[in-house]
């Protein structure tokens, strides 16, 4: 599965284990009008960078501050789709301005833009959070954190079927801040729990691409991070290493190692 990673700011860089044939790489530090906001012109710089690629693999696309990069991967989707998101905010809030897409409107903007996207799955989002949703109840599920908690909802959750092709966006900051450490507030659900969620997707549904982002800037790591966190994200690293060795679901640590070695941080630039 073709690994493609956005390099914004700089926080795949010192990951080593990235940098071999199998990852592509496409430079994204010297645009402008990008954090947060996608403006008009990084917008359409953006879409230039992404042409040549196709929605299907795995994509890494930096901190959360360009989750909105995910609606630029599934406009490039040519049948009907269901976007899943794992994210703690369910990024549906109105635009402030019309037309500028931004990492917390992206949703609703993919909802009432794009025609071809069926439905929404929003998993580990706050439940304070859920007004943003409001009017789009038809298309969209929303399984809340709090709801996770729930051993109802996870029988509700593994006989959930989209019944069609499906895209996955995970955005780190769903994770307990002990096994992830991101620059927006965290959710609750543990690794474990994550695995176990899109075990489920991965064994019943048609996956076309997953993204994964939720990375620290490199530079903002140095009063960011304890050494506890750090030895969190190590123990983390190491636990789904040996579950791959031991062979659990391809499709899915395919897919882990990976996220779990970007959540890992490094020294400052």
């Amino acid at each position: 599965m073709p690994i493609t990673i956005l390099n914004f700011t700089h926080a795949y860089e010192p990951m080593t284990f990235l940098h071999d044939a199998s990852c592509r790489w496409i430079d994204c530090t010297r645009l402008h009008g990008t954090a947060c906001y996608c403006d008009t012109d990084g917008e359409a710089q953006l879409r230039r960078l992404l042409a040549p690629y196709p929605p299907e693999g795995i994509h890494l696309i930096d901190s959360g501050d360009y989750h909105y990069v995910t609606k630029l991967w599934t406009d490039k989707i040519d049948r009907p789709f269901s976007l899943v998101l794992f994210d703690h905010h369910p990024d549906m809030q109105p635009p402030l301005f019309d037309g500028l897409l931004s990492c917390g409107c992206w949703v609703r903007t993919m909802l009432e833009r794009n025609p071809l996207l069926r439905k929404v799955c929003i998993v580990g989002a706050s439940e304070r959070l859920r007004q943003e949703t409001q009017g789009f109840d038809r298309r969209l599920v929303y399984f809340s954190e709090q709801t996770l908690r729930l051993r109802e909802a996870w029988h509700l959750f593994s006989r959930f079927y989209l019944n069609g092709p499906v895209y996955i966006s995970v955005d780190k900051d769903v994770l307990t801040p002990r096994q992830a450490t991101t620059d927006w507030d965290q959710g609750s659900l543990s690794l474990g729990q994550l695995e176990s969620l899109l075990r489920i997707i991965l064994r019943h549904e048609e996956v076309i691409g997953i993204d994964i982002c939720g990375e620290l800037p490199l530079c903002q790591q140095p009063s960011a991070v304890s050494p506890e966190r750090r030895t969190a994200n190590t123990r983390t690293d190491h636990e789904l290493l040996h579950r791959n060795k031991a062979g659990e679901g391809l499709e899915t640590m395919q897919i882990f190692p990976i996220f779990v070695r970007c959540s890992t941080p490094r020294h400052a630039c």
